[in-house]
């Protein structure tokens, strides 16, 4: 029976798809997986047995990963699983901010009790008067499931959009219109867009990467939008842009003490991926993930370690072993497995960054002794015996 722990409140749609092996505890110290929203996890106490974390969504800062990985956990999330439900709030943040609606509506309500609140509108309405966004310029910052999808709604919408990616896939670069302008320099982004949407993830490299220099190079009175990460803009270089009108409006989904009190920013309570669709296509990407590392040993959208399949073992024996990426290693893997005399009948082994994961499938099932000589190997973090 394996035990599963979530601690947050899970899609039933997702839960569903565990079977009867399956049991979900309340304490975290028995799990042998983990689902997770957007609990933070850095300060718990991570138990030994503990196989897998599956973040239902696809940012993973509340996750310790580095400390994960050592101790040979895999870490999966769910990308692509939310992209129309953050899409859709995009273009919301993207009309929003080029008409004033939110202002407009708010003005209604400080008026709803005045009998003739029906001339006030006429009389008042043109204070909140807006531009369309049809014909306007605007560049999506990464390409990856939300950013093609952002790109094709504003081509729909009759933008002229242009898209940087230095890293896009295959898949997306298909799935792309042939009308979105692939621009090879963020600086041209920066010069000829009246809107500017970022779509990538938080990493050290892409950290406050909208700051006062990229601000410096910006059309004056450019809107950006941040359904990302909030700390992909240095909000300090984001405050004195607006003051100085360098920037119109600020549409963020991650509020917070400072950006929440700056004029002209339209702050929206993480409502990106809060739909009913994304979270169900989050728990059932995530359940789904979960159940074939633990009953194959295959790994599919990890972020701490390689993505690794080799389908359903239909041999006698698999093992799966988690290891630093060091030379030497399968060599070493390969010679106790013949030390014990077994045959190895089909064997991957994929590395990323300090780690890798190895996939042996065996002639005959893992003897004990085989899997305590694997053990005992240097770099070696978990070995798994999976059939």
């Amino acid at each position: 029976m394996y035990k599963v722990k979530c601690l947050n409140p899970i899609s039933p749609l997702g839960m569903e798809l565990f079977t009867k092996d399956y049991c979900v505890v309340e304490n975290t110290q028995e799990a042998d997986a983990i689902l997770v929203r957007s609990a933070s996890m850095h300060d718990m106490e991570l138990p030994d047995q503990l196989e897998a974390v599956a973040r239902a969504g696809a940012g993973v800062n509340n996750i310790p990963l580095d400390k994960c990985a050592e101790k040979g956990i895999v870490v999966f999330n769910t990308p692509g699983a939310n992209a129309n439900g953050v899409k859709e709030a995009v273009i919301a943040g993207l009309l929003i901010a080029a008409r004033d609606i939110v202002g407009g509506i708010n003005w209604v309500q400080s008026v709803r009790e005045d009998p003739d609140v029906a001339k006030l509108v006429e009389k008042g309405k043109k204070q909140f008067a807006g531009s369309e966004i049809a014909g306007k310029k605007i560049g999506v910052i990464g390409l990856g499931a939300i950013g093609v999808l952002v790109a094709n709604a504003c081509n729909r919408l009759g933008m002229e959009v242009y898209g940087y990616d230095p890293f896009i896939s295959v898949d997306a670069a298909w799935n792309l219109s042939r009308d979105i302008h692939h621009i090879d320099s963020l600086d041209d982004i920066y010069s000829q867009c009246d809107y500017i949407t970022i779509h990538v993830p938080l990493m050290d490299s892409t950290r406050k990467m909208i700051d006062a220099d990229a601000f410096s190079k910006m059309k004056d009175g450019v809107v950006i939008l941040n359904f990302a990460r909030d700390l992909l803009v240095d909000e300090e270089a984001m405050e004195k842009a607006l003051a100085g009108g360098k920037v119109k409006r600020y549409v963020t989904d991650f509020p917070n003490a400072r950006t929440a009190n700056l004029e002209h920013v339209i702050a929206i309570p993480h409502l990106g991926a809060s739909t009913e669709e994304s979270e169900d296509n989050c728990a059932v990407m995530a359940v789904r993930e979960l159940r074939d590392y633990i009953e194959n040993g295959n790994i599919t959208h990890s972020v701490n370690y390689p993505d690794c399949t080799m389908g359903v073992c239909t041999c006698t024996g698999r093992i799966a072993v988690n290891h630093r990426n060091i030379p030497n290693m399968i060599a070493q893997l390969t010679s106790v497995c013949a030390a014990d005399g077994i045959n190895i009948m089909d064997m991957i082994n994929k590395s990323k960054g300090d780690w890798a994961y190895t996939l042996i499938d065996l002639a005959a099932p893992a003897s004990e002794k085989m899997v305590e000589d694997i053990r005992r190997i240097e770099g070696i973090v978990k070995v798994r015996v999976i059939k």
